[in-house]
């Protein structure tokens, strides 16, 4: 047994092709997590096998050579690019007198470090303490005494057990709290819904450019970094449409591959701002040789949180990083829009993006040309209100005759409200 450190980031990175080679991108990406997190990085150690050993993951030969650089760089910690079983943690943190984690623990611990809303926070920690609850029995050499001596002697409850059941008590506490924020949230988009204001969710792989365009069309200044998860906690802002009103842009967390069901769980209330948009930008980076892999990665996710029924329009992003490449729009056999080639850093293309935003919403649009009698005057005065309009003319009885265009959601709530429409409605 052995004492944990408490601090230290020297760090040696762990990659095994379990069967299928890893493409260099991949690698590249584990590397960029274990810098986000603030670690050293010592080495990087590459190994195969055709499947994990049941008790150290990598095999003995293996955990020897990880255990002798380990010793020889004087490393902190040992992070491996894989998902380990609570024994193999414990069994691999025996072996090398050192702290050992998982791509999950790594990637909870950049959450961790990006979380800045009181409801970010709440949700990384409750991810952090369910990963935590299954690795209580690990290299502490406390957590197997028994409470004894003078005072101390308590109903015969080990250290272990102690710290088991405070910690399920802070994680249904956590539950509980993230349930009320979850109920404000929901009054905000039942809000939405009855102001009829559609809301829009940026998606993508993480360091795609969601917050950078973000930004550019809604004007904020939210956090925008080349770093791994720079945007942790959602973010919403108003957007108006010309000619088809107001919309709510979101900007969500992004994906990566393998992203730990935990957080995926935990996170779910946040991403639920996706499963309810009506539409999807999903954002890729056009400069990456990975983008197809990403794409698959984001849907797999969107699929996991019931999203992959919403439609989605790709935005190719950083199209200023590629030769010769003019912003476009393209569109399938139908002529809807399926993809928007811009550049958010510079801003290329974003008109194309307000276009597609204008005819996607307009599609559900209503034309009608109507009478309206002198006596409508306040009817009349809606619609010019509302900005539906297209032309009028008077009648020779004092009243008007309009040609309307206004989405089709707001053309049923204005019939509800004023019923004397459908009678001065005429083709």
């Amino acid at each position: 047994m052995f004492e944990r450190p408490k601090a230290g980031e020297r760090a040696v990175l762990v990659h095994l092709d379990l069967g299928i080679t890893r493409d260099r991108d991949e690698i590249n990406e584990f590397r960029d997590l274990a810098i986000s997190a603030g670690a050293e990085i010592v080495t990087l150690i590459y190994g195969s096998r055709q499947q994990p050993d049941p008790k150290l993951f990598v095999g003995r030969g293996k955990a020897e050579e990880i255990k002798h650089i380990v010793a020889e760089e004087s490393a902190d910690l040992v992070i491996f690019d894989h998902t380990l079983s609570p024994s193999q943690e414990r069994n691999l943190e025996r072996e090398f007198k050192c702290r050992v984690v998982d791509r999950t623990g790594l990637i909870l611990d950049i959450f961790s470090q990006r979380a800045r809303s009181f409801e970010g926070k709440l949700q990384v920690e409750l991810a952090q303490l369910q990963h935590l609850s299954t690795r209580l029995v690990r290299g502490w050499t406390h957590l197997e005494r028994q409470k004894g001596g003078i005072g101390l002697r308590g109903p015969g409850e080990t250290q272990l057990e102690s710290d088991r059941r405070l910690l399920n008590q802070r994680i249904n506490q956590i539950k509980r709290r993230l349930e009320r924020v979850d109920s404000q949230r929901e009054q905000g988009r039942r809000g939405r819904e009855r102001a009829d204001i559609p809301t829009v969710s940026l998606v993508g792989y993480t360091n795609a450019g969601k917050s950078t365009l973000f930004n550019k069309l809604v004007g904020s200044n939210v956090y925008a970094a080349d770093q791994l998860f720079a945007t942790l906690d959602p973010t919403l802002r108003r957007l108006e449409l010309n000619g088809e009103g107001p919309i709510v842009l979101a900007d969500t967390v992004g994906f990566i591959s393998h992203l730990p069901h935990d957080l995926v769980a935990a996170f779910k209330s946040t991403l639920q701002e996706t499963t309810d948009a009506s539409l999807l930008l999903h954002v890729v980076d056009a400069s990456s040789q990975q983008r197809a892999t990403c794409i698959t990665e984001v849907n797999d996710v969107l699929r996991q949180i019931g999203a992959d029924k919403v439609h989605q329009i790709e935005i190719f992003n950083k199209t200023d990083l590629l030769d010769n490449l003019e912003p476009r729009i393209d569109r399938d056999g139908n002529g809807q829009i399926t993809r928007i080639w811009l550049s958010a850093i510079t801003g290329e293309g974003t008109d194309l993006l307000h276009q597609a935003l204008a005819e996607f919403f307009r599609k559900n649009h209503v034309q009608q040309r109507l009478r309206l009698n002198p006596g409508d005057g306040r009817l009349h005065a809606l619609l010019f209100e509302r900005g539906s309009v297209l032309n009028e003319s008077s009648t020779d009885e004092g009243g008007w005759e309009m040609d309307i265009d206004m989405p089709e959601r707001e053309f049923l709530k204005l019939l509800k409200e004023e019923p004397v429409l459908e009678n001065c409605i005429i083709g």
